[in-house]
C-alpha cells in the first residue's frame, strides 16, 4: 500500500495554519458519517479550542470520529478539555503515554509525530501543521512556516485506510488477527473502501515511516527523486541532518549541473537545530550545493521538488528523529501543475525572505575542523543503524478515558498514603 502510485487526484497547497485550519474545519463541520485525526501536538489555546468546538458539533449530530494524539507532543489537555470530547462519544487515543519521571516526560523517542486528517473518506489533509495558534501568521514573529496539502481522489480512501490499520494495530491483541498482525509487525488486514472516481490529474502515493515495515521508505523516496534529478532540487526542510546517503545524492546531482537549493533555519525556534546542520555548510557548498537561510520566522516546514513533476509535502524532517525514530507520513506527488505552484512559492520565498550561504560564510581551516568533519561525516555514515539499537516496540494506544480513570485512581491512593 505504501509504494502504490494512485491517479486522479486533486492535490491543494495550503501554506501555513491561516489557509490550513479554515478548510480543515470547515470540512469538520459538513461531515457527515466519519472524521480521523492525527496530530502530534493540541493545545488549549485559540486553535485547539476552535478545533475542540468543531469536533464536539459534529460529535453531537451522529459523526463517528477517532483522534489520535502523541502522548509527548500533547502532554497537558486538561481534565475538563477532555471529559467533554469523551462525553460527546468522540474516541481520544493516546500514543504511548508515559508517567513523568520527577517532572520530566520519559517518552522522547518513538513518537507519533504524523498529521493526517480524513473526512467521510472523500477528503484528506496530510502536513506538518500541528493544532497550536504559532502555525498563525499574527503569533507574531515567532510564528511558524509551514505546509499541508488538501487531497481529493481516489488516493483517499488508501489514507483511510492506513489511519484505520494504525489505529486497530495500536489497540492490543483483542482478537486473533489482530494478534498475529502484531506479532508479525504489519499492518491489520482491513477492507478498503471502493476506490472514488478520479477528479484530477496528479499521481499520488502514501509514504509512512514506522519501526517495523516502513523503516526507510521516506527517505528512500527522497533518494529515488534526487538521483533522478537532471534540472532541479529544491528541499525546504526545518531540522536538516540527514543520513550519509541522502546527503550523498544531494552532492551528486550537484555536480552533474543540478540546481539544487535547500532552505534551511536561519531563525530557529531550537538553536542546536541550526548547529548541528551548519556542520554540514560547507561539505555541501564545496559541492555546488546552494543555501538559503530562511530568516523571516522558524521554519517548520517539510516540502521538496525535483524538475517539473515529482513533489512531496508531510510531517516528516530530514533529521535523525524523523528518518529513524518517529512516525511520520508523507504524501508523494506526480503532477506538473502542482509542482509549478510549489516551485513558484519556494522561489519566492528564497528571493524575499531568505539569506543565500557563500563558501566564504563557512571558510574553515585548523586541525579542529578536520576532526570535526571526520566525525560528522562518520555519524552520518552510521546514524540510522546505531538510532536502530534503541527498543523497537509496537506502541500502545491508550483511550482518555482510561488515563483519567488511572490519574483519578493514583490520586486517591496518595491521598490514602498521606
Amino acid at each position: 500500500m505504501n509504494s502504490r502510485w494512485i491517479s486522479g487526484n486533486r492535490v491543494s497547497l495550503l501554506i501555513n495554519g491561516d489557509a490550513f485550519f479554515p478548510r480543515v474545519f470547515e470540512c469538520i463541520a459538513a461531515a457527515q458519517h466519519e472524521v480521523l485525526l492525527e496530530t502530534f501536538i493540541w493545545f488549549e489555546d485559540k486553535v485547539g479550542l476552535a478545533l475542540h468546538a468543531a469536533l464536539l458539533t459534529a460529535a453531537r449530530r451522529g459523526v463517528q470520529i477517532d483522534l489520535t494524539i502523541d502522548g509527548y507532543g500533547s502532554p497537558d489537555l486538561s481534565a475538563p478539555f477532555i471529559s467533554a470530547l469523551t462525553q460527546a462519544g468522540i474516541r481520544l487515543h493516546v500514543f504511548d503515554p508515559s508517567p513523568r519521571l520527577w517532572g520530566y516526560r520519559t517518552n522522547v523517542f518513538r513518537r507519533m509525530h504524523r498529521k493526517i486528517v480524513v473526512v467521510d473518506g472523500a477528503r484528506a489533509f496530510v502536513g506538518g501543521i500541528n493544532y497550536s495558534a504559532d502555525h498563525l501568521e499574527d503569533f507574531g514573529p515567532t510564528a511558524k512556516q509551514d505546509y499541508a496539502i488538501e487531497i481529493e481522489g481516489p488516493l483517499v480512501p488508501r489514507i483511510q485506510h492506513y489511519v484505520r490499520s494504525q489505529l486497530l494495530l495500536g489497540q492490543g491483541a483483542d482478537a486473533a488477527p489482530r494478534l498475529r498482525d502484531r506479532l508479525l509487525g504489519r499492518e491489520p488486514e482491513l477492507p478498503v473502501d471502493p476506490a472514488l472516481p478520479a477528479v484530477g490529474t496528479a499521481q499520488a502515493l502514501l509514504a509512512t515511516r514506522d519501526n517495523r515495515l516502513h523503516k526507510s521508505d521516506i527517505e528512500r523516496h527522497y533518494r529515488i527523486a534526487i538521483r533522478a534529478a537532471r534540472q532541479r532540487v529544491y528541499i525546504a526542510n526545518a531540522y536538516f541532518f540527514p543520513g550519509y546517503r541522502l546527503l550523498n545524492q544531494l552532492r551528486r546531482a550537484a555536480k552533474r549541473g543540478v540546481d539544487v537549493r535547500l532552505i534551511l533555519q536561519g531563525q530557529p525556534d531550537m538553536p542546536i537545530v541550526k548547529t548541528a546542520a551548519t556542520l554540514l555548510y560547507h561539505h555541501l557548498l564545496v559541492a555546488g550545493v546552494k543555501i538559503f537561510e530562511y530568516n523571516t520566522r522558524p521554519l517548520h516546514g517539510k516540502v521538496a521538488l525535483t524538475d517539473n513533476t515529482w513533489s512531496t509535502v508531510g510531517s516528516s524532517n530530514l533529521d535523525p528523529l524523523s528518518l529513524a525514530l518517529n512516525l511520520e507520513a508523507n504524501v508523494i506527488i506526480r503532477d506538473r501543475p502542482f509542482n509549478q505552484h510549489l516551485g513558484e512559492h519556494l522561489q519566492q520565498l528564497m528571493q524575499s525572505s531568505c539569506r543565500q550561504i557563500l563558501i566564504g560564510d563557512v571558510a574553515e581551516t585548523g586541525l579542529w575542523v578536520r576532526v570535526r568533519r571526520f566525525l560528522v561525516f562518520h555519524l552520518l555514515r552510521h546514524y540510522p543503524a546505531w538510532f536502530g539499537w534503541l527498543p523497537v516496540h509496537t506502541p500502545r494506544l491508550t483511550s482518555a478515558e482510561m488515563m483519567q480513570e488511572q490519574a483519578g485512581s493514583d490520586r486517591v491512593n496518595e491521598g490514602q498514603v498521606s
